[in-house]
């Protein structure tokens, strides 16, 4: 086996810290020109970053720059977690809190999770609120050119069935992926500018407005105000669902849609179907029980059942009203909805919607097996061949996702906290949803409460499900180290 080139490694966790050191100067700059808190503290994260990321670049630089796949699964999982642990700085050095809550909120912002352990948002320094925007902004569009360009080259969880040519990274059709890569990013800053108008217009100040345009295209949830949507008008929760489902679907198809200049291409897709029929069908049942149940006027119903659907199916995580408050029913559709995710190559966690129709298609397939013994059966997805391979792939993840919940959700119940925050906290960490269930991480309340070991364990488990579970667990296997 070939063995770990380090050095090429070395260099791109440098370019990252790098990168992510020059972000760092745009909540600097707010604070100076505002002339409120976090200038200074800005200024030494910025420095530590880019020391770091120099010393990274100086060792790693070689004139035999190369990666093998081996690399990218470890590249895969060190940026994400090196990153965090610099983009956490600002919250230590301006909120005064532990690096646990600082790695914990960092965490939960770069893999669009939005749990968090911060309180006192309304009054909270510019820079700060900023600087948690930006994190999921670029963990959402970081994710997107990962699932395109990365995800199905390694053949997790499925992803293959994905693979195009900006899945080749080799020398001949690296260009092709760059163009595709730069094309995600055009469509992606495009939206985030549409989202913020909206958001202006609905009466948001320009401040908020970009801030939540940034944390509702990256399907992250993160807010300015403690009472996260609930502090804005109606206007702004109809922006909000509408620019929350464009994040939840394959931001490659939007490019191909621009390209053939034609809207239909993202309706040709199966999988946006089927996001589209689940939003649908679920919002309806939620919008019935509201009016039926809960005295909602219908148009509050709608919107608020709406809003709710595409924040949970997306994993993004506003709040708008305790949705655990409403009964049975909605509180178990609402359970499912968080595990399920929204499309493949899209800003959201979760399983992902084409996970789910593969295994429908397998059951039929196997139903006409039943009838029919001696018949051939072609498994077709997206008008593609469902190769076995692909279906393994799917039932590893499957098999990986549901265990690693049940670990983790064991692991917190094993701290002495309550069967509703364990398992919920698991679900929407390793979904990358935001607020879990009950009076603790519910919609209404946050992390803080927890203890560090558990804070820990659920960052974890935010990377592993951002990750597609199987990137992390693979570095887990002796095999993987043996040259």
């Amino acid at each position: 086996m070939t063995m770990l080139n380090l050095k090429s490694i070395l260099f791109v966790l440098g370019l990252v810290l790098s990168k992510l050191a020059l972000f760092m100067y745009v909540p600097t700059l707010v604070s100076f020109v505002s002339g409120t808190a976090g200038f200074l503290d800005f200024g030494q994260a910025v420095l530590i970053t880019h020391v770091v990321a120099f010393i990274f670049l100086t060792l790693g630089r070689t004139a035999n720059f190369k990666l093998n796949v081996r690399d990218m699964f470890l590249i895969t999982s060190l940026v994400w977690t090196v990153a965090s642990a610099f983009a956490a700085l600002p919250f230590v050095f301006i909120n005064h809190i532990s690096f646990t809550d600082a790695y914990f909120e960092t965490m939960s912002g770069i893999t669009t999770t939005g749990s968090t352990v911060l309180s006192g948002l309304d009054n909270m320094a510019p820079s700060i609120l900023l600087w948690r925007s930006i994190l999921q902004w670029l963990g959402g569009v970081g994710f997107i050119v990962m699932a395109v360009a990365v995800l199905p080259m390694l053949n997790v969880g499925g992803m293959k069935l994905f693979q195009t040519e900006s899945s080749d990274w080799s020398d001949k059709s690296s260009p092709r992926a760059k163009t595709v890569a730069k094309n995600i990013v055009i469509v992606y800053v495009i939206l985030t500018l549409l989202c913020c108008i909206g958001y202006v217009m609905t009466g948001m100040t320009v401040f908020e407005a970009i801030n939540h345009s940034f944390t509702t295209l990256s399907t992250g949830g993160y807010s300015t105000s403690d009472g996260s949507m609930n502090h804005f008008s109606k206007g702004a929760h109809w922006i909000a669902t509408v620019f929350m489902f464009l994040g939840g679907l394959p931001f490659l198809l939007f490019v191909s849609a621009i390209r053939k200049k034609t809207p239909i291409e993202l309706y040709k897709d199966a999988q946006v179907r089927g996001f589209f029929y689940l939003f649908l069908a679920a919002s309806s049942i939620v919008a019935v029980w509201l009016i039926i149940h809960n005295g909602y006027p219908v148009m509050d119903a709608i919107r608020v059942a709406m809003f709710n659907i595409v924040s949970v199916v997306t994993t993004t995580g506003y709040g708008l009203d305790d949705f655990t408050a409403w009964g049975a029913l909605p509180s178990t559709l609402f359970a499912f909805l968080m595990m399920a995710g929204a499309c493949s190559g899209s800003t959201a966690g979760g399983i992902k919607i084409f996970r789910f129709q593969i295994a429908i298609t397998l059951l039929n397939r196997q139903m006409m097996k039943l009838i029919h013994p001696s018949g051939v059966f072609v498994q077709r997805y997206n008008n593609r061949p469902v190769t076995d391979d692909i279906v393994r792939s799917v039932v590893a993840f499957a098999l990986t996702f549901g265990i690693t919940i049940i670990i983790i959700a064991a692991a917190l119940s094993a701290m002495g906290l309550d069967s509703t925050t364990s398992i919920s906290g698991a679900i929407t960490a390793v979904s990358n949803v935001g607020p879990g269930m009950g009076n603790i991480i519910g919609p209404t309340g946050n992390f803080a409460p927890l203890p560090d070991t558990a804070k820990w364990i659920l960052s974890f488990g935010m990377l592993m499900g951002r990750l597609e579970i199987l990137t992390i667990l693979v570095l887990f296997f002796p095999a993987f180290w043996r040259r």
